[in-house]
């Protein structure tokens, strides 16, 4: 068996792999074995159905399968001794020359591979990130308050004094507050992204990512979907290759104890969501020893911790820049 590797750019490989009748026979013959002794024919005893008869039935089968186990481990140990840090899996090329699924033949697999590019960057007290304070105007406040001034109107409570016009002014004035320090604490968080995701230069194999993602899938999604989304999932897969580096450079680790404290402030921001508040610990225990049982949310419950961890660290380092703006230029941004 022969494993040539051509490199196309920085970010793409072709291999292409010539396996022999020898490299599989033993393979394919063992295979036809155990069809033999396990095949039930109507007029023989299990174990006995003759052999020839038994490659015309599982021959074709048995070769597929047997070329496929060489050519998955000839792939694996390519990549391994070659220490190849692939992105997604092998994707037969455009380049496949057809194949002749008869028994004895050659046959030669062209794949393509796709190469996770090499990430290094330095967060330094030089980076600047702005860090924005939205201002609340009498402008901004109008539409609530006077909403809430109707609201209140429509549920008197009986024996109970109405809400002044100070009153509402203040509580409008805390609801905008926070709002939009949450919309800023956003925004930070995408601005350091974006500025060190420009920084470390990130380059990955687009083309080769579009078609895996298709394949992946398995017919779920189309290559029209793929190219809607991909500039999303470009800017969070580069992200995921900074922050891994940044967690390797520090040294951080994604312990057991983050994901059950991850796990437990979801399920907090959860009750929150549908208006519940004060819920007794034991609860939030529970809903977080369940979510820790699906391994998709632990996945992100991870990917959470560990954006926490870098992010937490960059803004401890780096210098971030007030910066006081209206609501209406900060929508703009």
């Amino acid at each position: 068996m022969k494993v040539n590797e051509k490199k196309i750019d920085e970010l793409n490989l072709e291999l292409t792999i010539e396996v022999a009748a020898a490299d599989y026979a033993e393979i394919e013959k063992k295979k036809l074995a155990e069809r033999r002794r396990t095949a039930e024919f109507k007029g023989f005893r299990k174990g006995m159905v003759p052999a020839s008869l038994i490659k015309r039935v599982y021959g074709e089968q048995a070769l597929v399968e047997s070329v496929n186990q060489v050519i998955g481990e000839a792939l694996d140990k390519h990549i391994n001794e070659n220490k190849l840090h692939i992105l997604g899996e092998p994707l037969a090329s455009e380049n496949q020359p057809p194949l002749e699924w008869a028994d004895g033949n050659d046959f030669t697999f062209v794949f393509d591979l796709g190469l996770s590019p090499e990430v290094s960057v330095e967060v330094e007290k030089t980076d600047t990130v702005p860090t924005y304070s939205v201002t609340v105007t009498a402008k901004d406040k109008a539409p609530m308050i006077e909403n809430l001034k109707k609201y209140y109107e429509e549920h008197k409570e009986e024996g109970k004094e109405p809400k002044t016009d100070e009153e509402i002014d203040k509580e409008v004035t805390e609801r905008l507050k926070n709002q939009y320090k949450g919309e800023a604490d956003w925004r930070l968080t995408k601005d350091i992204r974006d500025y060190f995701i420009q920084k470390a230069g990130v380059k990955i194999p687009e083309a080769f990512l579009k078609r895996w993602l298709v394949e992946a899938n398995s017919g779920k999604v189309s290559a029209e979907d793929v190219e809607k989304d991909f500039p999303g999932f470009a800017e969070d897969f580069k992200w995921q290759l900074v922050r891994g580096s940044l967690m390797q450079k520090w040294g951080f680790k994604v312990e057991e104890k983050d994901l059950h404290e991850q796990a437990e402030a979801f399920a907090r921001y959860q009750y929150a969501m549908y208006g519940i508040g004060n819920v007794p610990d034991e609860m939030v225990k529970e809903m977080a020893v369940n979510m820790l049982q699906d391994q998709k949310q632990v996945d992100r419950l991870y990917e959470q911790v560990e954006d926490r961890l870098v992010l937490d660290r960059i803004k401890e380092t780096i210098t971030l820049k007030p910066t006081k703006i209206g609501a209406a230029k900060f929508r703009e941004l």
